[in-house]
């Protein structure tokens, strides 16, 4: 049950929080002054369809404790005990006094994932972007209501996110699925509803073992070698699971833990995409399972030097002005290029206006989108199709303008080094499909939110500076009475 409380948090009044004085300069002080709580909590009210059951921490508290943890990329443990321990954190959560013991449970911080999804993330750093972006004045409107020019620069990429996982092999994954086959084997035999004194299922998991290890512990092995164990594993797999369905006549699968259950159906499924690469001779299949514990993890081929191959979600962002919005996240690999032209509409949708140019690799510059973008007059980065000007002049004016949006195509790249360095996005350690996008989404709102915070400090500083200088400059008047004669004068 959630109860919306739609009034403004008790503690808004700094200095009687903690008994005491809090800085009001302090980061997390201006960075509560810039989240739009109203909304986020209108946002979270939507996952509580009931009225009944115990009452739900405020939106504020949940989603506060997901942007510490990011920012300062700590565990779910970790968070609570920073929390507790912090009072300018307690004021970001909307604490009315500071409290020394923990908040709630580490074990929330997965709840709170769930409960605010990729596209909620998305959802309020779009408002987050209307609030703290400069107003644009309407003097491109004329009196004929013609649609506006082409206005700003649209920087486009993509990147993977490598989930943790092992780095799986074929053979890696068969040793680990007859494990597991092995241990259900084990549960329902011990349950089994006959009582009667029957033989248990032959599993031969020694065996298995030793032929595993056989290969994994020799730096060199043949093909021939390694294809003859993998199907040495899938025969253990596959006299494993028939010996599952003969024992579930005489025992309920309920006995099964839910996460084990849900292992029991992606090895099925594993199983027969081994056995058919394996017949077929052939190294990928669709839809190709990577990990028993995350299936839903696809292979992604980047084609880059120590790191041919990735394993987790694909991402498309955007970059303009500075703000980076996420504009996809898929676990399944596709062709970025074919973004571009909803990347283009989600421009246009939020400032009203097409970019004048987009910037993009090559991959990006297909016939389809090069004309789409002249259609809707956009310069798309990268040389033109056809040959060179024979005019040498003009020739150099082209290579600058090339290399001029390279440069400007480094933002975005920029944008993913700090993302996977400062943020922890090299590495996703969150289990579910929703929970990683829920993740990857907060990362680039906290940037953000990092980014709108620096510029409105800076905005702070220059206005300060500015009416110091005016009042130095009246004060001066005031003392110098000949001085103040000449400028009334």
């Amino acid at each position: 049950m959630y109860k919306n409380t739609g009034t403004e948090p008790k503690m808004a009044n700094l200095p009687y929080f903690l008994d005491g004085t809090l800085n009001i300069n302090n980061r997390w002080v201006k960075l509560a002054a810039t989240i739009p709580w109203k909304d986020v909590e209108e946002i979270y009210a939507l996952n509580f369809t009931s009225h009944t059951g115990p009452k739900a921490l405020p939106a504020r508290t949940a989603f506060g404790s997901l942007i510490i943890q990011v920012k300062l990329s700590l565990t779910d443990e970790e968070t609570v005990e920073m929390i507790s321990e912090n009072p300018y954190l307690q004021y970001f959560l909307g604490f009315e006094r500071y409290k020394q013991e923990s908040p709630f449970d580490p074990s929330m911080m997965t709840h709170f994932r769930k409960r605010f999804g990729a596209q909620d993330i998305k959802d309020i750093d779009d408002l987050l972007h209307k609030t703290t972006r400069p107003k644009e004045e309407d003097s491109d409107k004329d009196s004929d209501n013609d649609p506006p020019s082409n206005k700003g620069a649209l920087i486009v990429d993509a990147s993977c996110v490598p989930a943790d996982i092992h780095y799986p092999t074929d053979l890696g994954l068969l040793n680990k699925a007859r494990e597991k086959t092995e241990e259900i084997i084990d549960i329902l035999w011990r349950h089994r509803f006959n009582t009667e004194d029957k033989v248990k299922p032959r599993t031969y998991r020694e065996d298995g073992r030793k032929i595993f290890l056989s290969v994994v512990l020799k730096k060199r092995v043949s093909k021939k070698k390694r294809r003859e164990v993998i199907n040495r594993q899938l025969h253990c797999v596959r006299r494993n699971l028939a010996s599952i369905n003969e024992l579930k006549k005489h025992a309920d699968l309920g006995l099964l833990k839910p996460s084990l259950y849900r292992e029991l159906l992606v090895i099925g499924t594993l199983y027969q995409q081994q056995q058919y690469m394996y017949d077929n001779k052939v190294t990928s299949v669709d839809d190709r399972i990577v990990s028993i514990h995350q299936p839903h993890i696809r292979p992604i081929v980047r084609g880059k030097a120590g790191a041919h191959t990735e394993f987790g979600a694909k991402i498309s962002i955007s970059v303009v002005d500075g703000w980076t919005f996420v504009d996809t996240i898929s676990f399944d690999s596709y062709n970025e290029g074919t973004e571009l032209i909803s990347q283009v509409e989600k421009y246009k949708e939020r400032f009203g206006y097409y970019p004048e140019s987009a910037h993009a690799d090559k991959i990006y510059r297909t016939k389809e989108n090069r004309a789409y973008c002249k259609k809707h007059g956009i310069r798309i980065s990268g040389p033109s199709l056809g040959r060179p000007p024979k005019d040498a002049i003009l020739r150099e004016e082209q290579k600058e303008i090339q290399r001029q949006d390279e440069a400007i195509r480094n933002e975005v790249e920029g944008c993913f080094g700090v993302a996977k360095r400062r943020y922890k996005l090299d590495r996703i350690f969150t289990k579910t499909r929703t929970s990683s996008e829920t993740l990857i989404a907060l990362v680039f709102m906290v940037m953000n939110l990092d980014k709108a915070l620096a510029f409105l400090s800076l905005f702070g500083q220059y206005y300060k500076q500015l009416f110091a200088h005016v009042y130095c400059f009246i004060s001066l008047i005031n003392e110098n009475e000949h001085f103040k004669r000449r400028v009334i004068q």
